[in-house]
């Protein structure tokens, strides 16, 4: 029976991963939190993977404080890029397969397109940084990893976009979001599926792959798309992200291309609206 590590157990993806495994009898999961897997510990990290001994790894842990890496680099690098090198090496020698996550906050915002994984990257703050170090270590080590690029990750676990939204929808009268970044939500349990069945797949293709709903919206259409879905009273406006700063700045278009995973692994990816309808369903 393949054994499957999953780190960041606790996290939005790996609980929805968690969800997921009861349909997958014929794996054996391990699922760890920062007590089982110490990614800021990397000697005590290389010890932990070898007690564990997975045929495969699916890395959703991270450090992942976009704000607060502008003042704990060294954290974050530690986690994003330094720990992600050693799970790299790990599979690498034992031969087991490895997904790791990133981000489309490995793009500066520049483009006016869809990017694609050819796409140049250039990161506009310490988060994407060390998640593109990370990358980059990972591929490497082992360039028979795959590497899955995200953008804007939501789900019914953890702390993200749409529970604020609903949460402040129903305490306020009124709200605003900003209307000038671009890209598409990504439910965490399409991405949690997604990587289930790029294992089950016939063929193992290695590389960095695209993987986020479908659609172009802002966070002000998303959060417009939030209050339709909830039936909140809510007012909610646009404004630019110029007047909401924040100590880290944020890509003003990251949509990503997902052309690629489309067509090699044959994935089937849901519009973010009827993705976004499953939050609300009771």
């Amino acid at each position: 029976m393949k054994r499957i590590l999953v780190t960041g157990a606790n996290g939005q993806l790996g609980s929805e991963l968690a969800v997921l495994s009861a349909k997958y009898p014929q794996y054996e999961w391990i699922f760890t939190n920062r007590n089982k897997i110490t990614l800021n510990d990397l000697d005590l990290l290389k010890v932990q993977l070898n007690e564990i001994n997975p045929n495969i790894i699916l890395n959703c842990g991270a450090y992942t404080a976009v704000d607060k890496a502008e003042t704990e680099k060294e954290l974050a690098f530690t986690i994003n890029h330094l720990a992600v090198e050693v799970i790299a090496k790990y599979a690498s020698d034992k031969n087991a397969k490895l997904i790791h996550i990133s981000t489309d906050y490995v793009f500066d915002g520049s483009s006016s397109i869809a990017l694609n994984e050819e796409a140049e990257t250039n990161p506009i703050n310490i988060y994407g940084e060390s998640k593109r170090t990370g990358e980059i270590a990972c591929l490497n080590v082992n360039p028979n990893s795959i590497i899955l690029r995200t953008s804007w990750v939501y789900s019914k676990f953890g702390n993200n976009f749409v529970k604020t939204m609903q949460r402040l929808m129903q305490e306020k009268e009124s709200i605003n979001v900003v209307n000038d970044q671009i890209s598409s939500p990504t439910y965490a349990a399409d991405l949690a599926q997604a990587m289930i069945d790029i294992l089950e797949h016939s063929e193992w293709i290695p590389g960095v792959y695209n993987y986020s709903n479908e659609g172009e919206i802002s966070w002000y259409e998303f959060a417009l798309t939030i209050k339709e879905l909830g039936g909140y009273n809510c007012n909610v406006g646009g404004i630019p992200s110029s007047s909401y700063p924040t100590p880290a700045k944020r890509p003003e278009f990251s949509l990503l291309d997902k052309k690629k995973i489309k067509e090699v692994y044959n994935l089937d990816i849901p519009n973010y609206k009827e993705s976004l309808k499953k939050i609300f369903i009771k």
